[in-house]
């Protein structure tokens, strides 16, 4: 530019002058700057708190409300990517403080999976949470000598190793339970703290969490267990099935409750070991949480994970409507009022082909009344959480301590109604009875109860005419295997895991590779045989098929009688107390087939546990004098 071109303004300012405009502006930007990234900071904080305030349940309440939260982190990591070096040197921003950032966009990740069922959404988090790890942004914050840092680091630890848990990455997973382990002992030295207890508690849950679930070797090496639905788990129809199902109406899982309350079932994170179980077994396996892979999975580098670039909200943006896996609620030790507003929601939900999967893993509880009269309500039920609900504000608060819980008996409408119940004059209102679930017959429901009193929701009447089936565990277990009780129910692992608890009742826990993969074929026939038994049988109430269109269904339904079938012949089990029982009642051309014996002791003769059997299949004659 020449002398003739320049403005009167920049002929008449000298280079003090321009320097001095020059870093006023420059002061301007990074005041700006300064300001933006701290209303972006604040913003996020406030929507992230605001999160613990939404209702769990129902879907377009909250979804605007994540859409906005999601929003704002995507602006500010992007911002804060773009600007760090001015918001170190400016604003002091340190490391762990970004880490801060991708911890809680993790915890966005974490609950939008659980509020979805989608496990994309796992793989999210995972992505944030091995970030954080692998750039190290934690690792100064023991110098930094504050003990609510520490804390933040700590909770990081255990949400991480959740969704480890949850995708089968037990590599890294057991590396991670070290680390925290190292983290805690630094964490009592440094400050000797108050919650010192409870940290040493969450790693003991999460060790003897995981020693559960993988208690299975496979030459000597422990596996990790797969519960989600995989192509190769689904039999195929059998030819012909078209004709039997084609003039039925079909209903498939759209809402499903997960509740545990076993009161002292193995459990983490307010996920009991059969919780856990149950809700990947109704989820559909992705190929990115592969568990084959499990123990061969390295955590990615920062590049491919592609933190750098990835947008937040764009997997939000997804069609809601159209996920593969069905909507669940998970509630842990919840009281009658959660589950009965998480009921109530779920069932409003529901479209007209849709069904309601009630799953309930609970301490059975009887009335002990002399006179037992109405089934709804005279024979007992199951156990929910006993503190008192009008010490809860809302549906979705936090479960109560055991302290907090105990506190309240000494209330003195407690004591009346303790009282009450002593006397046998009424009934003890914190559980559920079968009376409890009549108005949700109004819908197709598939109800499971896993309890010791699971027969108390036997005979059930169906008031509406709408399709309903349950399926109800044994009420008694061998004394051999009483001391694995709080290691998670077996009629669960059936319906989760056939393989499994195939293996667990024969009392193996360490097979060679060619014997895990004999088991795996053998199942596999005898649920395919289970499923043709199903469509060629006569004797089939016609409710059952309204259910047989759904693959997760189809697949309870098929695993229900191989978990009668192996509990019929194995010598331990005598008795009908031991058997799981249904409504309506499955005839006996399934739960006492021949063909379907005779493969479950050729499954038993080629595992070298044939002993463990009865000496042959079941013939008619049997059946009078075995059930006695």
């Amino acid at each position: 530019m020449t002398a003739a071109g320049m403005t009167p303004t920049e002929t008449n300012t000298s280079p003090t002058d321009q320097q001095h405009l020059h870093e006023q502006q420059n002061e301007e930007y990074e005041d700006k700057v300064i300001q933006e990234f701290s209303h972006l900071l604040e913003k996020s904080k406030q929507l992230f708190n605001g999160l613990r305030d939404l209702p769990q349940y129902g879907h377009k309440q909250w979804q605007p409300y994540f859409g906005r939260t999601f929003d704002i982190y995507t602006k500010l990591w992007k911002f804060q990517q773009q600007h760090r070096v001015l918001l170190d040197k400016k604003y002091g921003l340190k490391r762990y403080q970004i880490g801060e950032i991708a911890s809680k966009i993790g915890q966005l990740y974490y609950h939008f999976y659980i509020r979805t069922s989608e496990t994309n959404y796992l793989n999210e988090a995972f992505a944030f949470y091995s970030a954080i790890r692998s750039r190290a942004y934690y690792s100064k914050v023991n110098r930094e000598e504050k003990p609510d840092l520490m804390v933040k680091k700590l909770r990081y630890y255990a949400r991480f190793i959740v969704v480890c848990l949850l995708l089968k990455k037990t590599k890294i997973m057991r590396e991670l339970v070290r680390e925290l382990n190292r983290q805690i002992d630094e964490y009592v030295k440094a400050y000797d703290p108050d919650d010192s207890l409870e940290w040493q508690l969450v790693l003991n849950e999460i060790s003897s969490f995981i020693d559960v679930d993988n208690q299975l070797n496979i030459d000597h090496v422990p596996i990790t267990l797969s519960y989600r639905l995989t192509n190769s788990m689904i039999p195929a129809l059998p030819p012909g099935s078209e004709k039997i199902l084609s003039n039925i109406t079909m209903y498939t899982i759209e809402e499903i409750l997960i509740i545990g309350n076993y009161q002292d079932q193995i459990k983490f994170s307010e996920l009991t070991i059969d919780m856990y179980r149950m809700l990947q077994a109704v989820e559909r396996q992705t190929s990115d949480s592969s568990t084959s892979l499990d123990d061969k999975s390295t955590i990615q580098p920062p590049a491919s994970t592609n933190l750098q670039q990835r947008d937040i909200y764009n997997i939000y943006d997804g069609d809601f409507q159209n996920r593969p896996n069905p909507h669940k609620y998970l509630l842990y030790k919840p009281t009658f009022s959660q589950i009965y507003a998480f009921t109530a929601s779920a069932f409003k939900e529901l479209s007209p082909h849709g069904t309601l999967l009630l799953y309930i893993s609970a301490d059975g509880y009887d009335t002990h009344f002399k006179s037992k009269v109405e089934q709804s309500y005279d024979f007992g039920g199951v156990k929910t959480n006993n503190r008192r609900d009008d010490t809860i504000e809302s549906p979705n608060s936090p479960p109560m301590s055991v302290t907090n819980t105990l506190a309240t008996k000494s209330s003195p409408s407690m004591n009346t109604t303790s009282a009450a119940s002593a006397t046998g004059s009424i009934k003890d209102a914190h559980n559920i009875f079968p009376g409890d679930l009549y108005p949700f017959l109004r819908k197709p429901l598939f109800l499971i109860i896993d309890s010791n009193n699971s027969i108390t929701f036997q005979n059930m009447p169906n008031l509406f005419g709408q399709p309903f089936i349950s399926l109800l565990s044994p009420i008694k277990l061998p004394a051999v295997f009483h001391n694995y009780q709080n290691k998670g129910s077996l009629f669960t692992l059936f319906l989760t895991s056939p393989i499994y608890a195939f293996c667990f009742v024969c009392h193996l826990n360490d097979l060679t590779n060619e014997q895990w993969n004999l088991c795996q074929e053998h199942i596999y026939k005898i649920i395919s045989e289970i499923i043709k038994i199903f469509l060629k049988s006569k004797l089939v109430d016609s409710t059952i098929y309204h259910f047989f269109a759904d693959e997760f269904l189809r697949l309870f339904l098929a695993r229900f009688v191989f978990c009668y079938a192996v509990l019929r012949l194995h010598r331990a089990f005598k008795g009908s107390g031991f058997y799981p029982s249904s409504q309506p009642q499955l005839s006996n051309d399934l739960l006492e087939n021949v063909q379907v014996h005779k493969m479950i002791l050729e499954l038993s003769a080629s595992l070298n546990v044939r002993q463990l059997f009865l000496e042959g299949p079941l013939t008619a004659a049997d059946l009078i004098t075995s059930t006695q």
